[in-house]
């Protein structure tokens, strides 16, 4: 049990912005969904009350922990997802798509927990080569072998989406960490250089999604249909949106995917700008508190773990949204604490729990 003296560094602006996103979603979810024709028109809602309620769980157990053990534990969470992932491959529910395990009582999606393990790891790493970044390519090479391996067990399922988010994390922690520039645009030159060769292996409907995306307007009826659903349905919204569960995208079905990937446009739609711009304040509060964490964290570690937590949701608010609107491509990433997801909501839990943690032990005690 910690000392209750430590709670006095807990954040609450961190923990009530969260709390606030999680009931956005929740209502939103529920105007996605209610049209469904469920017998129990708040079946997705309780559903995700009760992840939401797991991940509260979460944070409380993750607070109780001294956030160094993390660090001793990154590699052992780490081979635990690598397992995860080779056993989804092969034991995987799904014939062309394979990401979630079936437990019975719930279905699990290793992709996700991945981001927090990867966090973990390259945060260990890299306070590891604190000072050798900038001077040798070399102290990087073990953060790219270890990123590597679990890019290529998500792009097999396939998940792109999620594949991009490792490699943005990867990027996005050198270069906190103080990566030579120049490594990284050599890293970047190469990524864009085997594209290529990644294209030969990306399933037909992602390729697809990324003709539609140079294109909306190449296949409206058919592959570009939920882009322009989505397109219409924030467009409509205008300033004040046509006011909540009052959507006719919504009521009408035209938008698929509505309650997960799409559901910015559900926001978009019903609460106009204005409830957009209000989601993407909460957002900016969130990253702004995280990296504030970071900043005053004792130690390298936990700088780097705010940081790739902050990068992480950064580039999901900016793909999912993006993709909504058409100036992303479609990748299927949820929007964090809004989309249905249990998954999702659960590893964004334990993520800020652990940000939490670092601020809670940002000082020594005095007694």
């Amino acid at each position: 049990m910690p000392n209750r003296r430590l709670y006095k560094n807990f954040d609450i602006y961190l923990f009530l912005v969260t709390l606030a996103l999680s009931i956005y979603g929740l209502l939103v979810i529920y105007s996605a969904t209610r049209v469904m024709g469920l017998e129990d028109p708040l079946l997705f809602v309780k559903r995700q009350a009760i992840w939401l309620g797991a991940g509260l769980a979460g944070i409380i157990l993750i607070s109780l922990i001294d956030y160094a053990n993390f660090s001793s534990w990154a590699r052992y969470i780490y081979f635990i997802n690598i397992a995860l992932l080779v056993a989804v491959l092969a034991l995987g529910r799904g014939d062309n798509v394979k990401r979630w395990i079936d437990l019975g009582f719930v279905d699990i999606q290793p992709s996700e927990y991945a981001k927090f393990a990867l966090i973990l790891l390259l945060a260990r790493l890299l306070s590891e080569k604190e000072g050798q970044l900038g001077k040798r390519f070399s102290a990087s090479i073990p953060a790219l072998i270890y990123t590597a391996v679990l890019m290529v067990l998500i792009f097999l399922q396939p998940d792109l989406g999620t594949a991009m988010v490792i490699v943005a994390i990867l990027l996005g922690l050198l270069f906190v960490a103080g990566i030579n520039l120049k490594y990284l645009f050599y890293m970047l030159v190469s990524g864009v250089a085997v594209f290529p060769v990644l294209w030969k292996f990306l399933a037909d409907y992602q390729k697809n999604r990324l003709m539609i995306f140079l294109n909306p307007e190449m296949d409206p009826l058919g592959d570009g249909y939920q882009l322009m659903q989505s397109i219409i349905a924030v467009g409509s919204g205008s300033i004040w949106g046509k006011g909540l569960f009052e959507g006719t995208q919504v009521r009408l079905n035209y938008l698929p995917a509505q309650h997960t990937d799409f559901i910015f446009a559900v926001l978009g739609e019903e609460l106009g700008f204005v409830g957009a711009m209000g989601l993407l304040l909460l957002f900016f509060l969130l990253i702004y508190r995280i990296l504030w964490i970071g900043s005053q964290s004792k130690d390298i570690f936990g700088s780097l773990f705010c940081s790739g937590v902050a990068i992480m949701f950064s580039f999901h608010v900016l793909v999912n949204i993006g993709m909504t609107i058409g100036i992303m491509p479609v990748t299927g990433l949820p929007l964090p604490f809004i989309s249905y997801g249990g998954n999702s909501l659960l590893i964004n839990f334990l993520a800020i729990g652990l940000v939490l943690n670092i601020g809670m032990r940002r000082q020594k005690i005095q007694f």
